[in-house]
């Protein structure tokens, strides 16, 4: 049989349960630069693939989920730690990333989206001439995003 007892977490549990947490369920994640792309891992196990919504509007991509578990008529529940309800994220795009080509894949819990760099954003050789041939030519590169 499970038995434990903390009585912080119980208290911080049962505030939560109430409202007054006053911050949602959390959905972590990990976002990082992969060659010419931003890769976006969201952690939201137990979700149903269909519950899940992204939307790009403008520079906004938000992410939201919802998980619900309802123990079934006679069970006993004697831990109910894991977040329940829904979830939403927003990531603020850069104006060097493309909105229009954002793919999102869905995997053993973890939601990924993958950003392409805008093609105006991406580093470019840009030859410089010095005149009349008094100078030599001079290579400058253009930021990334």
């Amino acid at each position: 049989m499970l038995m434990r007892f903390d009585p912080l977490r119980e208290l911080d549990r049962l505030v939560q349960q109430t409202g007054g947490g006053g911050r949602p369920p959390v959905m972590p994640m990990d976002a990082y630069r992969h060659q010419d792309r931003f890769v976006v891992h969201f952690d939201v196990p137990g979700v149903d693939p269909s519950s899940i919504d992204l939307t790009v509007e403008r520079n906004v991509v938000t992410v939201s989920a919802e998980r619900r578990w309802q123990p079934a008529e006679g069970d006993q529940v004697i831990v109910s730690e894991r977040p329940q309800g829904s979830f939403s994220r927003q990531l603020f795009l850069g104006e060097g990333l493309n909105p229009d080509a954002i793919e999102a894949d869905y995997r053993d819990g973890v939601l990924t989206v993958s950003i392409p760099v805008a093609e105006q954003a991406k580093p470019r050789r840009v030859e410089v001439s010095a005149g009349n041939g008094k100078g030599k030519a001079i290579e400058a590169e253009s930021a990334s995003a």
